[in-house]
């Protein structure tokens, strides 16, 4: 009987580990939400790439950092390569669950670069006032015009415009009672053609039949506004008045932040109104402020136009 010779299979090579790993990891992650899911997966690819031969588990702090560098030098965000680090994180916890160890991570310490701030879009003045004004002819054209009248009024986030309820708002005294981020109570007034158009959906809501007693803005069935279909009528609305770019409800909050700023100087006053937790949070409307006041002094001032004149020779 001729002996049969087993021949071992080769070695799996440092690249065909760290698929292996992060396949393991896909696994692992399986009852995360399917975007985070992805993006951890793919910003882990990415730095698999670029460790190339090299095991990830076995990555220094000077070859995450040299990571983060090239990655930089490709032209990824400053918060782009912060949720790589995030997902490094998560995978490192990950790794050490596997192993039933405590390892360091390598990452601690390491910092993305700083990505430039964004500043928040708002309207016009008169932007905001073609959006809002205007005859509505149907029940749901004058549930929207209240929604996005009290919005602008009142600064008011999406989620404390859907979840407002009837008692919540006191059409006497011109306020409106809101539950911010963090649970926190705030108090709001509302202006004067705001809450003129909530008496007006008021009285429509009233024939709506098996209407939710306790929401303020409800649908077609009675039931409570779902955040999506404030989103989509706001931005068909913005069409139909004219405004030629995508409008959301944020917009109508950054917009009553800076036109309010913009009169009154107040900006405790605005931070109190938002609910922000933070004077920091609130003082990125400063910087809207001084880019109108920038676009008016550029249009008006004499040293400005010949400036520009100069630079179009």
């Amino acid at each position: 009987m001729t002996k049969r010779t087993v021949v071992a299979p080769p070695p799996k090579s440092d690249t065909a580990r760290n698929a292996a790993l992060l396949d393991a990891f896909a696994t692992h992650l399986a009852t995360r939400p399917a975007h985070t899911r992805d993006a951890y997966l793919g910003d882990l690819r990415q730095l698999a790439a670029h460790a190339g031969d090299t095991p990830l588990p076995a990555l220094t702090r000077a070859q995450l950092a040299r990571a983060l560098a090239t990655l930089h030098g490709r032209g990824l965000s400053g918060r782009s390569l912060a949720r790589l680090l995030s997902a490094w994180r998560a995978f490192h916890r990950f790794l050490n669950d596997v192993n039933g160890a405590n390892s360091d991570d390598p990452s601690i310490g390491l910092k993305p670069p700083k990505s430039p701030k964004n500043l928040p879009s708002a309207l016009t003045p008169d932007e905001a006032v073609r959006l809002v004004d205007g005859a509505e002819t149907d029940i749901w054209g004058r549930r929207d015009h209240a929604l996005f009248e009290l919005a602008y009024s009142s600064g008011l986030r999406l989620s404390e415009l859907a979840g407002l309820d009837v008692d919540r708002i006191d059409l006497v005294t011109g306020e409106v009672r809101v539950w911010g981020k963090g649970a926190k109570e705030r108090i709001v007034p509302v202006g004067a053609a705001a809450l003129a158009a909530v008496r007006t959906w008021l009285a429509e809501r009233a024939a709506i039949p098996s209407v939710d007693k306790s929401a303020l803005f409800v649908g077609a069935r009675g039931t409570r506004i779902a955040a999506r279909q404030i989103q989509r009528r706001l931005a068909a609305l913005a069409i139909r008045r004219g405004i030629n770019r995508h409008v959301h409800p944020h917009m109508l909050r950054h917009s009553f932040a800076s036109h309010v700023l913009q009169s009154s100087g107040d900006l405790r006053a605005v931070q109190e109104m938002l609910g922000h937790a933070s004077i920091a949070s609130t003082q990125v409307y400063t910087h809207l402020d001084f880019q109108a006041l920038a676009k008016v002094y550029d249009a008006a001032h004499p040293r400005a136009r010949k400036k520009k004149k100069a630079e179009a020779r």
